[in-house]
């Protein structure tokens, strides 16, 4: 789950968080800090440059930097994953991954969530049809499907993994993550006991962000399939809905960069009560992606943002 990994903005910094193996990741600038527990109990600390693709000023864009961010966030997250396991299993000797194999790994993770969220929906809303209990590609029934089965897939998946004992150590850390950040957001000073007095549950979780491309997703397919049928439809039944998935493949691009906009506009103005209700559901379910942190799995957080806020850029 926290391979889709976020980025948090404070009114203050620049502060984003990820949970990764007996540590947190946390964000600011130009900067990242991985903070991990060691076996022995010792917390190692590392500060690294940010990897990012946005350089060009029109990539920073409203609209236009979504997806870079997504793809960015997600290389960074897994080189936070793989530091994290090397120091919390004591294998350091191993290095950490290569190019080679930090695209390769990215590219079997892009596959695999595009495969589950995009073409294995598609199949079942397909199935839907044959049995009489929905419409065709250009019609809403069968996007209402589609959406209906992604969002049993993600929830499915996610109370799936929470069962897993050490999935479940990773979003206590997820957890102390949220809690730090609200402390640093609120002014006060970084300390367990100031930490712990927050909510575990933060308005900018990656875990809101899955749910507006989810929802964005069904709105831009139930709009638009039609839309480009209607110009062209493959006279092929079967290259009608692979040249469809093709283009939902493709859509995944603008809609991240609108989710994006989604989350920080929701995230900046949380005390609003139409954002409230945008987050809502993102907040729901990190009762499932978050559990209570102890005051150890805190101080883990603290350690990692107190570092990355010290960095210069």
């Amino acid at each position: 789950m926290n391979f889709l990994h976020r980025l948090l903005v404070s009114a203050v910094e620049h502060v984003g968080g990820q949970a990764v193996i007996e540590g947190v990741m946390m964000r600011r600038g130009a900067n990242l800090a991985i903070a991990v527990r060691k076996p022995d109990g010792e917390i190692v600390v590392e500060v690294r440059p940010w990897f990012t693709l946005i350089r060009a000023g029109w990539m920073k864009k409203p609209f236009v930097r979504g997806f870079p961010i997504l793809l960015e966030t997600l290389v960074n997250g897994i080189k936070a994953l793989n530091f994290s396991a090397q120091k919390a299993l004591e294998g350091e000797e191993e290095g950490e991954l290569s190019n080679w194999h930090l695209a390769l790994t990215l590219a079997a993770s892009l596959g695999l969530a595009l495969g589950l969220f995009v073409v294995l929906p598609h199949l079942f809303s397909i199935l839907m049809q044959w049995q009489g209990l929905g419409g065709g590609v250009d019609s809403l029934s069968f996007h209402a499907w589609d959406g209906l089965f992604k969002l049993a897939l993600f929830v499915g998946y996610i109370g799936a993994i929470s069962l897993v004992p050490d999935i479940k150590r990773v979003f206590q850390y997820h957890g102390a993550e949220h809690k730090t950040i609200w402390a640093y957001e609120s002014g006060l000073e970084l300390s367990a006991e100031n930490a712990t007095q927050f909510s575990r549950l933060h308005p900018r979780c990656g875990t809101a962000f899955l749910l507006f491309v989810l929802a964005v997703s069904i709105v831009v397919y139930t709009v638009l399939v039609p839309v480009l049928l209607s110009i062209w439809t493959p006279g092929n039944v079967i290259l009608k809905h692979a040249c469809i998935v093709v283009v939902k493949l493709l859509f995944m691009i603008p809609i991240s960069a609108v989710a994006y906009e989604m989350i920080r506009l929701s995230g900046k103005f949380h005390r609003n009560l139409l954002c409230q209700a945008l987050v809502w559901p993102g907040m729901a379910m990190q009762a499932l992606t978050t559990k209570e942190p102890d005051a150890a799995q805190v101080e883990v957080a603290i350690a990692a943002l107190k570092s990355v806020v010290g960095k210069k850029d």
